[in-house]
């Protein structure tokens, strides 16, 4: 018997209209569609007339679900897979399945859609040329750290997810590590009609009353800004002030432009 193939199938992130019509297509005519909450997509499936049968498939049951669904694609079945919103494997369950697929040789492909991430960066204006996307960061407070310091590292754009429980926390925590001058863009709603779309330094980065998920897009860093050592600041100050300008000025000045502190540039001046 041969196989059945697996879609992966991007679904809308918020305005339903946002789906191709090869998704509609492959959702109607397949088998079996394997979704992270039933009840959640039933709004998208209702909303297009689909009535293929539903089977959960979540973070939670993702191993034995993959070993169910190898089981229906080996039976002849076609599957498609959808997450709540975007794009399956995408911080979101799919990644143990597709790995399963390959050791089984077993036929499967993608069908593409709407992103949260890509589409906030194409909001933020950002420089695009060089991107990672680092998903939601971790609760553990040592991965959480690791996480923020590889960031802190790349050099171009970074994307993260948030929610709305942690995403005042989230920047934050990012504050404590990098250059509070760099800008940042805080998209929410994506696709929405109260699609929200936020600019910042990262000082004054701050979401009041947070509702729904967002996503953080930081820009490339400044290499000046990054990578400015304690030896280079105390010869700025000193060029500076040879040439007519006030020490306390150029403190201030040079706080703002490399994300510094006026007392930890102060103390560097006065050890010197």
């Amino acid at each position: 018997m041969e196989s059945g193939l697996l879609y992966l199938v991007a679904t809308p992130i918020g305005n339903l209209k946002d789906i191709t019509l090869r998704a509609i297509e492959v959702l109607k005519s397949v088998d079996v569609i394997a979704c992270e909450d039933t009840r959640h997509s039933m709004i998208l499936l209702n909303n297009y007339d689909i009535h293929s049968k539903l089977i959960s498939y979540h973070k939670f049951n993702e191993t034995s679900s993959a070993e169910g669904i190898i089981k229906l694609l080996k039976e002849g079945k076609n599957v498609a897979v959808i997450s709540d919103a975007g794009m399956p494997v995408i911080s979101d369950p799919g990644n143990i399945l597709v790995k399963r697929l390959i050791e089984e040789e077993l036929n499967y492909t993608v069908i593409a859609g709407a992103n949260a991430g890509l589409s906030a960066l194409v909001l933020s204006g950002f420089d695009s040329s060089k991107f990672a996307f680092w998903g939601f960061l971790s609760e553990n407070k040592k991965d959480r750290i690791s996480t923020i310091n590889e960031i802190k590292n790349f050099n171009g754009s970074c994307i993260i997810y948030s929610s709305k429980y942690n995403i005042n926390d989230d920047l934050n925590d990012l504050k404590k590590s990098l250059d509070l001058n760099r800008r940042v863009c805080v998209c929410n709603e994506i696709s929405k009609m109260y699609e929200k779309v936020l600019f910042f330094k990262l000082f004054d980065a701050k979401i009041i009353q947070p509702k729904g998920e967002f996503v953080i897009v930081l820009d490339k860093p400044d290499e000046i800004k990054e990578n400015i050592t304690d030896e280079q600041i105390i010869d700025l100050i000193n060029e500076r002030v040879s040439l007519g300008e006030k020490k306390l000025d150029v403190i201030k000045d040079l706080s703002k432009k490399f994300g510094k502190s006026r007392n930890y540039i102060y103390d560097l001046v006065k050890g010197n």
